[in-house]
Order: C-alpha cells, then structure tokens, then sequence
C-alpha cells in the first residue's frame, strides 16, 4: 500500500460510510423508531415444562410508544400521581354501580310484588 500525502486508508466498517455514527445519534434512531426484542426461556426435564420466562424488551421513545399503543405509565399508579385518582375514581364508580344495580333490584321485586295485586282488581266503572 502506497501512502500518499502522509494519509492513511483504514478500512471503514459496514460497507465504508464516510459519516461517522456516535453513541448519540444510533440512541436518536432507536428511539425514534422504537426497538423491540422479544426471547422466551423455557427449562425443560423429560419433556415436562418446569419454567418458562417471557422476555419483552421494548426501547422507545414516549412519543413513539404512545403512537403504537403503549402507554401503562399513564395508569399506573407507582409512576403517575394522576392514575392514583384514576384509580381511586375507577373504585367509586364500581361501588356506586354495585349500589345501584342493588337498588334497582329492590324496586323491580317491589313491583313485581305490587303488580298482582293490581291486577287482581277490577277498574271502578263511572257511573253515567
């Protein structure tokens, strides 16, 4: 190999980019476009499952994980101050429906009740 112009060739990587890629700009585009790693383990004996481990590795930005559908932080109430509201709003309105639910099934016996009674009685004729 001949030098000249006291420059020396180094082979470049991957096919000899002339744009060098720093740790920051390969973490912009993997959050950009989000990375997902996906890999079970299973630990067998005698072809009987003892364990099995689901692994899911999702690397995303906030942005591009909302855009996808992924947004557990927002409703869960060790990250976000606002799902412990949620939360306790969501047990309200559980118990306020078991409640109502209760109080509708005590005035629909109530009426059924009420309806023979009513039934058994002739409508007073007017007298003309």
């Amino acid at each position: 190999m001949t030098v000249v112009g006291g420059e020396s060739y180094a082979p470049q990587p991957y096919g000899g980019g002339h744009h060098s890629t720093n740790l920051a700009d390969i973490l912009e585009r993997v959050l950009d476009k989000g990375l997902v790693i996906a890999g079970d383990i299973q630990v067998n004996l005698l072809d009987i499952e003892l364990l099995t481990i689901k692994l899911r590795l999702v690397i995303a930005s906030l942005e591009t994980a909302k855009a996808v559908g992924i947004d557990w932080w927002e409703t869960d109430p060790w990250l976000n101050s606002k799902a412990r509201t949620l939360e306790r709003q969501d047990r309200d309105l559980e118990l306020e429906n078991r409640e109502l639910r209760d109080r509708i099934a005590q005035l629909e016996a109530a009426n059924e009740r009420r309806q023979p009674i009513e039934r058994g009685r002739e409508p007073k004729k007017e007298r003309s």
